[in-house]
């Protein structure tokens, strides 16, 4: 009997499980409340957002209409203006061109040239002739 025997292991003290109770009805009710109450805040934080946005809306939209307003007019000025800056540009260029030189000279002053003889019409003729020759 030789034999090697196993040997025991020294028995070790058993060691409790602690137990993690179970949360209890008024636990779980707490935390709906909690959630209840962090969903009632982040609707109320929302929903003042939302207003200071609606309201910066309303105050703003008035001022662009009056700015697209204003842009309109000042387009419509700007139109106006190009036209004019056009008519002139074809005046000056008609002023300066040197094939219109005479026509223009005779347009703008009373020089006339010599192969053309100004004709003055005048009526020498007096009221009481006027009454005579009409029937």
């Amino acid at each position: 009997m030789n034999a090697v025997q196993a040997t025991r292991e020294e028995l070790q003290p058993i060691r409790q499980r602690r137990t993690v109770p179970r949360p209890k009805r008024h636990l779980r009710q707490r935390s709906y409340q909690v959630m209840a109450l962090e969903t009632t805040v982040k609707i109320g934080v929302n929903l003042a957002i939302s207003a200071a946005a609606v309201s910066a809306l309303s105050q703003l939209l008035p001022h662009h209409w009056s700015g697209q307003e204003k842009l309109r007019e000042v387009r419509t000025e700007v139109k106006t203006a190009q036209e004019r800056v056009n008519k002139l540009r074809t005046e000056f260029s008609n002023t300066f061109d040197s094939r219109q030189a005479n026509s223009i000279m005779q347009q703008h002053g009373n020089r006339i040239p010599l192969n053309q003889k100004q004709i003055v019409l005048t009526n020498n003729t007096t009221p009481a002739e006027i009454k005579e020759s009409t029937p």
